[in-house]
């Protein structure tokens, strides 16, 4: 069991800052910006490469959430991060997208 599904289990605590059927959002412990949230699928799925076809709506979903987060934590400008695999940054597999704002960034990230 990865970690975020012992968030989702509440077998862990998390500043949890969105929640419905398919999603959740919730602070991350290292933020990298003012404002960094993770946002998950509850249905774990390992990486977006790992994703199928049967995922697409789940996929759409979760962006749809970055934006109601964002929104609700009063963003206009932001950064939507995913990491696939180990050698791009992903520590976590269970896929999860970064929602980051309340400062600049520059391009390209690092």
């Amino acid at each position: 069991m990865t970690l975020f599904e012992k968030i989702i289990a509440r077998q862990i605590p998390a500043a949890i800052v969105y929640e419905d059927e398919e999603t959740l959002a919730f602070r991350d412990i290292q933020p990298q910006a003012p404002v960094h949230i993770l946002v998950i699928p509850k249905r774990p799925i390992p990486q977006l490469s790992k994703a199928t076809p049967e995922d697409g709506a789940l996929l759409g979903r979760l962006l749809q959430t970055v934006q109601l987060v964002a929104k609700q934590e009063g963003l206009v400008d932001y950064r939507v991060n995913i990491n696939n695999g180990a050698g791009a940054g992903q520590t976590v597999f269970h896929l999860h997208l970064h929602l980051l704002g309340g400062r600049p960034f520059s391009w390209p990230p690092g």
